[in-house]
C-alpha cells in the first residue's frame, strides 16, 4: 500500500507556500485565480489525503473554497494548536517554507478531520458578523478616547465620529436580519434561539454564524467547542481550580454577557445563579456556569427544533 500524502499550505497576502509530504516537495503559487488553478492541477497529481493551512483572518477562504470544490479534503487549523505542535517539535525558525512543511508535518502526524465549509449564505452571515464586531471595537475605542479628551473640538469630532459608527452598526444589524430572514433555516433556528428569555439578536447572530454545530453536537462537545466546559487542573494529591480556556472566543465573550443579561430575565438560570452564590461561589464562577447552561439548552432547543419551554431538558 503506497504511503498517504499530506500538504500544508503557508497562507499569505499575496502567496500559497506549499509543502508536500512524504515526498519533500516545496513549491509556492501566487494567491491569485491563476495561482489556485495552478495549485490544484499539481495536487491532482498527487491525490493528498489531507491538505491544512492555518486560520488567518480571511486570507484563506479564496484557497479553501477552490480546494473543497474540487473535492480535495482541506482542514483549517487554529494558529495556537500549530505554534503548541511547533515548540513541541522544538522549532523555533519560522518562515513561509518552514511553516508549510510544519503544517503538513502537523496533517501527517495528528490528521484532524476535514472540515466542509458552509454555504453561501453561513459565509455571508460570517462576513457580516465580523464587520460588525470591527465597527463595534471601533465604537469602543472613540467612546474612550471621548472619556479622555478635554478639547471641546476634539470631543465633537468624536462625537460625530461615534455617531456615524452607531449608524453603521445599526445597518450591519439590518443586514444581518435580513440575510437570516433570507434563508429559511437560518430563521428557523434564530427564532428558536431568540425565543430563550435573555437572548438578543446579538447572541443568536453570534451562534449561527460562529456556532453552526449548534443542535448536532452532544452537550459536552458543545460546551468544549464554545469554550466554556470547566477542565481540572490537578496533579497528584494536588486538585486545581476547575477553569474554562480554548475553544471559540467571539462566541464565549458573547455568551459572558448574555449569561449576565439571562440571570436577571430568565427564571430558570436566575435560580441556578441564586444556587450557586448560596454555595459561597464566586460571582464570575457563576456566571460561567449558567453561560454552559444557557448553551446547553440552546443546543437542544436547535437539537428538538422547539422553542424555549421551562423546564427545557438538555
Amino acid at each position: 500500500m503506497s504511503e498517504k500524502t499530506f500538504v500544508g499550505i503557508d497562507v499569505s497576502k499575496a502567496r500559497l507556500d506549499v509543502a508536500i509530504l512524504p515526498s519533500g516537495e516545496i513549491f509556492a503559487v501566487d494567491q491569485t485565480p491563476r495561482g489556485l488553478s495552478d495549485l490544484l492541477v499539481r495536487l491532482s497529481e498527487v491525490q493528498p489525503a489531507l491538505v491544512v493551512m492555518e486560520a488567518t483572518g480571511g486570507l484563506e477562504q479564496a484557497a479553501m473554497l477552490a480546494l473543497h470544490a474540487a473535492g480535495v479534503p482541506v482542514s483549517v487549523l487554529n494558529p495556537r494548536q500549530v505554534r503548541h505542535f511547533a515548540r513541541a517539535l522544538g522549532q523555533h525558525a519560522k518562515t513561509d517554507r518552514i511553516d508549510a512543511v510544519l503544517l503538513a508535518t502537523f496533517a501527517r502526524t495528528l490528521q484532524p478531520q476535514a472540515q466542509v465549509p458552509g454555504d453561501a449564505a453561513q459565509r455571508s452571515l460570517e462576513a457580516l458578523l465580523a464587520r460588525r464586531r470591527q465597527v463595534v471595537d471601533l465604537l469602543t475605542m472613540e467612546r474612550n478616547r471621548l472619556h479622555s479628551s478635554h478639547d471641546a473640538y476634539v470631543q465633537q469630532d468624536l462625537n460625530d465620529v461615534i455617531a456615524y459608527l452607531e449608524g453603521r452598526r445599526d445597518t450591519l444589524d439590518q443586514a444581518l436580519q435580513d440575510a437570516i430572514q433570507a434563508d429559511q433555516a437560518l430563521r428557523a433556528t434564530y427564532d428558536i434561539l431568540t425565543s430563550a428569555p435573555g437572548v438578543g439578536p446579538v447572541l443568536a447572530f453570534t451562534l449561527l454564524a460562529q456556532l453552526p454545530e449548534l443542535g448536532t453536537l452532544s452537550r459536552q462537545c458543545i460546551a468544549s467547542l464554545a469554550g466554556v466546559a470547566p477542565l481540572n487542573w490537578d496533579s497528584g494529591t494536588a486538585r486545581g481550580h476547575r477553569c474554562i480556556w480554548g475553544g471559540r472566543a467571539e462566541v464565549r465573550q458573547v455568551l459572558y454577557m448574555a449569561a449576565v443579561s439571562a440571570v436577571r430575565w430568565n427564571p430558570t438560570l436566575k435560580t441556578v445563579f441564586d444556587r450557586l452564590l448560596e454555595k459561597n461561589k464566586p460571582k464570575k464562577v457563576a456566571l460561567v456556569a449558567c453561560m454552559r447552561k444557557l448553551l446547553i439548552y440552546l443546543n437542544a432547543m436547535v437539537r428538538d427544533q422547539r422553542c424555549w419551554q421551562v423546564p427545557v431538558s438538555a
